[in-house]
C-alpha cells in the first residue's frame, strides 16, 4: 500500500483572558480552560498505510526512535512525546542511546535498520515570541518521509503542544485517534476543603475549578465535553450542579431533601439521569435541563443509585441493593427491563460503561474493593487490580484505558490503566488526596 508525505500545519492557542468563575462561595478563581487547541492546516488526502492494526488480538508493537529535536527545548517535548506513546503499549522506543544518526542529520535509513527501528520521528524548534515545532515522520523500510508538520503554541502551552504531536503521530501510525489530548475530572481534599479539579490524562496541569462543597461526589461529562455534572452538599442540602464551560458558569438544577446523586448525561445533553431520595428510599430519575421536566424511571423498596448512560442512550447501569446487597443491574432507558448482571460478591458498585457499550468497568468488593470488567450480558466477568481499595472507575475516550482511585500507597489518589490491568500507575502527587475520577469524552 502506497503512502505519501502528509504536510500540516496545526497551531495550539490559549484564550485571551479567560473569564473567571464566580462561585457562590464568595471567591473568585481562573477557571480551567480545556478546549485550549485550535487547528490550522492543509491536509493532502492519500492512502495511508496502517503500521498497528489495533483491533487485531496480533497486533505487532512498532518499533520506533523519537530523537532529541534540535533547537530550544529539544528534550522536553520528544520526552513527552515518547510517555505518551509508550503507555499506550503498541510501541517499542529505541534507546536514544542508541541511535547511529544525530538529530541534526537528514534522515537516512541505513541508520536505523541496524537497530530495528521501522519508523523514526525527527523535529527541531525554533524559540521566539511562540515555540514553532517543524516535524518529520519517516518509514525506514520504504526510505520516505511520511509527515511533515508545523506546531506552533504559545510558551506555556509546551505540554498540549507535545501531546497534540503524541496524537498526530498516533493517529499516523494506527489510524485511530489518540487520548493524549484528553483530560480527567477528579475531586481532591486539600488545604481548604473538598473540591472539583481537572488535569490533563497524564496528571500534569492539574487546576482546581473553584468548585467546593462539605461534600463532592464524582462529576461527570457531558457527551461533548462542554459541561460538568455533580453533586454537592452546601448549606446542610445535597444539590445537583451544572458546570457549564462556554458560558464559564455553575448553577444548581436541582435540589430536595434528603440526597440527590448526580448520573450521566444522555446523549443530546439536554437529560441528565440521577438518584434522589426525595419520595422516600432513593429511586432513579431523569430530568429536563431545558424545561426541569422530571421522569421517574424506578421505584422499588431498595436502594438504587450510581446510574449510568450507554454510549447510545438506551441502556442504563445502575447500582441496587433489591436483591438483598448492592449489585450492578441495566434497564432500558424508559426502566423497563430491569436485569441482574453482576452475582459475585457481596457489594458491587460504581458501573461506568465503555465507549463502545461492550463492557461495563465497577467496583467490587473482593477481600477489599476492586475493579472488574463485565459485559452487558452479565459474561466475561474480569478482575483488573489486585492492590489495595480501587474504586470510581472510568473508561478512556477510546475504551483502551481506565482510570480509577486507589489507596494503595496510603492516601487515596488518582491511578490509570491500560484496559486488561496492565501499567497501573499513579498519577496525582501522593500528598494530594484525590478520588472519582472521570475521563473526559473527547
Amino acid at each position: 500500500m502506497k503512502t505519501e508525505v502528509r504536510s500540516q500545519k496545526s497551531e495550539v492557542k490559549s484564550p485571551l483572558h479567560p473569564p473567571l468563575l464566580k462561585g457562590g462561595w464568595g471567591d473568585y478563581v481562573l477557571l480551567f480552560v480545556f478546549l485550549l487547541f485550535t487547528f490550522h492546516f492543509s491536509l493532502f488526502t492519500c492512502e495511508a498505510k496502517v503500521y498497528i492494526d489495533i483491533n487485531s488480538p496480533a497486533f505487532k508493537k512498532i518499533p520506533i526512535a523519537i530523537q532529541e529535536f534540535s533547537g530550544t527545548s529539544r528534550k522536553e517535548i520528544p520526552d513527552i512525546i515518547s510517555d505518551d506513546l509508550e503507555f499506550t503499549g503498541l510501541f517499542v522506543l529505541i534507546d536514544r542511546a542508541a541511535h547511529m544518526e544525530n538529530p541534526s542529520q537528514p534522515f537516512n535509513p541505513r541508520n536505523w535498520t541496524p537497530i530495528g527501528a521501522e519508523v523514526v520521528v525527527k523535529g527541531s524548534v525554533k524559540e521566539d515570541k511562540d515555540y514553532t515545532v517543524t516535524l518529520s515522520i519517516f518509514d525506514v523500510f520504504e526510505g520516505k518521509e511520511i509527515l511533515k508538520k508545523e506546531y506552533k503554541a504559545e510558551r506555556e502551552l509546551v505540554r498540549p503542544l507535545a501531546h497534540n504531536i503524541a496524537n498526530d503521530i498516533y493517529t499516523l501510525l494506527t489510524d485511530q485517534i489518540g487520548i493524549f489530548r484528553s483530560k480527567i475530572a477528579f475531586v481532591a481534599d486539600d488545604k481548604s476543603g473538598k473540591g472539583v479539579y481537572i488535569m490533563d490524562w497524564d496528571g500534569n496541569r492539574s487546576t482546581h475549578l473553584g468548585l467546593r462543597g462539605n461534600a463532592i461526589l464524582s462529576p461527570r461529562w457531558s457527551r461533548d465535553g462542554t459541561k460538568l455534572i455533580y453533586s454537592t452538599e452546601r448549606g446542610r442540602q445535597w444539590g445537583i450542579y451544572l458546570l457549564d464551560f462556554k458560558s464559564m458558569t455553575e448553577k444548581r438544577v436541582f435540589s430536595s431533601k434528603g440526597t440527590n446523586m448526580a448520573g450521566d448525561f444522555l446523549p443530546d445533553g439536554n437529560e441528565f439521569i440521577f438518584s434522589s431520595s426525595k419520595d422516600g428510599t432513593p429511586d432513579l430519575y431523569t430530568m429536563n435541563l431545558k424545561n426541569s421536566q422530571i421522569s421517574r424511571l424506578t421505584s422499588s423498596y431498595g436502594i438504587d443509585v450510581s446510574p449510568a448512560v450507554s454510549p447510545d442512550g438506551n441502556t442504563i447501569s445502575f447500582v441496587s441493593d433489591r436483591g438483598g446487597t448492592p449489585q450492578i443491574y441495566i434497564m432500558r432507558r424508559d426502566g423497563s427491563d430491569v436485569r441482574r448482571i453482576t452475582f459475585e460478591g457481596s457489594y458491587n458498585t460504581s458501573p461506568s460503561w465503555s465507549p463502545k457499550g461492550d463492557r461495563i468497568v465497577f467496583a467490587g468488593r473482593r477481600g477489599t474493593n476492586q475493579i472488574l470488567t463485565i459485559k452487558p450480558d452479565g459474561t466475561e466477568l474480569t478482575q483488573l487490580t489486585t492492590q489495595g481499595n480501587n474504586e470510581d472507575p472510568s473508561f478512556s475516550p477510546d475504551g483502551r484505558y481506565i482510570t480509577f482511585s486507589s489507596d494503595r500507597n496510603g492516601m487515596k489518589g488518582i491511578y490509570i490503566m491500560r484496559a486488561n490491568g496492565e501499567f497501573q500507575k499513579r498519577i496525582t502527587p501522593k500528598n494530594l488526596k484525590a478520588f472519582g475520577p472521570r475521563w473526559s469524552p473527547n
